[in-house]
C-alpha cells in the first residue's frame, strides 16, 4: 500500500496529534507545564501546518494543557515538591533549588509552599545540605587537616556557587574532622 503524501492537515488532526505528542512527553520526561507548553509550541513550528495563526495554536495547547491537568497528568505542585527532594538528596542549597524551579517555569506559590515545607521539616537543611556537598567535593572538613588553610577561599566559593550563604559556608568550613565525620555518621 503506497501512503497519501498530499493529505491535508486539519485543526482536529492537530488536536489529536498536540495530545498524542504532550502524553509521549509526559511519559518520558515528567515535566512542569511551562516545559510542556515550550515543548509543544517548538513541536508544532517544526510541523509548518499551512493556513493556522499561531494564537490559534496557543489557544490549542492550553486546551491540551487544561486537559493534562484535569486529568492529573502534570501537577506543578507535585513537580517542585519531587524536585526539591530530588534536590535535597543530592545537596543543593534552598537558593539553588528556588532558583532552578523559577527557571522551569513552576508558579510562585507553589515554590513559596516547598520552600517552606522544606524549612519546617530541618530548620538548617542548608548547612547539611553544605556538608553533603563537602563530602561529595572532598572540600572543607573532608579535606586534609595540613590543606585546609591552603584551600580555605577555593572551598568558600565552591559553596558560594552552590547556592549557600557566607554564614553557612564559614559554618561548615569551621568544622573539626571529628564533629564533620559524626554528623556525616548521622546523614
Amino acid at each position: 500500500m503506497i501512503p497519501i503524501r498530499n493529505k491535508r492537515k486539519t485543526l482536529q488532526v492537530t488536536v489529536d496529534e498536540m495530545r498524542n505528542f504532550a502524553l509521549a512527553y509526559v511519559e518520558k520526561y515528567a515535566p512542569s507545564k511551562q516545559q510542556l507548553r515550550t515543548y509543544l509550541l517548538k513541536k508544532y513550528l517544526k510541523l509548518s501546518v499551512p493556513n493556522v495563526k499561531k494564537q490559534d495554536v496557543t489557544n490549542l495547547i492550553d486546551i491540551v494543557l487544561s486537559d493534562l491537568e484535569k486529568n492529573k497528568f502534570i501537577n506543578d505542585k507535585f513537580y517542585s515538591e519531587s524536585k526539591a527532594k530530588s534536590m535535597i538528596r543530592r545537596g543543593s542549597s534552598i537558593n539553588k533549588i528556588r532558583n532552578y524551579l523559577i527557571g522551569k517555569g513552576v508558579n510562585d506559590e507553589f515554590i513559596k509552599d516547598t520552600v517552606n515545607k522544606i524549612n519546617e521539616d530541618n530548620s538548617d537543611q542548608d548547612f547539611f545540605s553544605a556538608i553533603k556537598i563537602c563530602k561529595k567535593k572532598r572540600i572543607g572538613p573532608a579535606r586534609i587537616d595540613d590543606n585546609r588553610p591552603l584551600f580555605y577561599k577555593k572551598d568558600i566559593s565552591l559553596l558560594a556557587r552552590s547556592g549557600f550563604d557566607f554564614e553557612t559556608s564559614k559554618k561548615v568550613m569551621e568544622l573539626k574532622k571529628d564533629d564533620y565525620l559524626k554528623i556525616i555518621k548521622l546523614l
